[in-house]
């Protein structure tokens, strides 16, 4: 399995915005689209995509005007990977005939390794649920994990 290139962009953007705002006492701090593009590499108009479905799903927030700008919407060491992830590309799911309501397998009819896929991607979802923003955020070997 494979990150789609949104996906990754939307960690590496939530990164970002983890260390920027813990940088700060309270976490209180904001940082613009710009900031955060500047920071990872990333172009501004993708940036502002990601923040859109990022603050959607509940990560991000954001404000208008004089010390407006983007924030975490909770503690990063609340926010998951598999949070980032099914923000960016919905459900996790390893097989598109795993997903509530899709029935377009030709081998659906007599397949028996369907009934599984939920517990795979139950299994997939509780190891990326796992690793917290936190830990995305820090610097590899620092030894900080949640």
């Amino acid at each position: 399995m494979r990150l789609s290139s949104m996906a990754d962009y939307a960690v590496v953007t939530m990164t970002a915005a983890a260390r920027h705002c813990g940088r700060h006492a309270a976490g209180g701090a904001r940082v613009s689209a710009q900031q955060l593009a500047d920071e990872t590499g990333l172009p501004v108009p993708t940036v502002q995509k990601l923040v859109s479905k990022l603050s959607a799903a509940g990560l991000l927030k954001s404000a208008r005007g004089l010390g407006g700008g983007l924030k975490l919407a909770r503690p990063a060491a609340a926010i998951s990977l598999a949070d980032i992830v099914e923000a960016v590309e919905g459900p996790i799911a390893m097989a598109p005939c795993s997903v509530h309501g899709r029935h377009d397998c030709t081998l659906e009819a007599d397949c028996t390794v369907r009934p599984h896929w939920p517990q795979v991607d139950a299994a997939l979802r509780g190891a990326l649920a796992g690793v917290p923003l936190t830990q995305l955020a820090s610097p590899v070997g620092s030894g900080i994990s949640a």
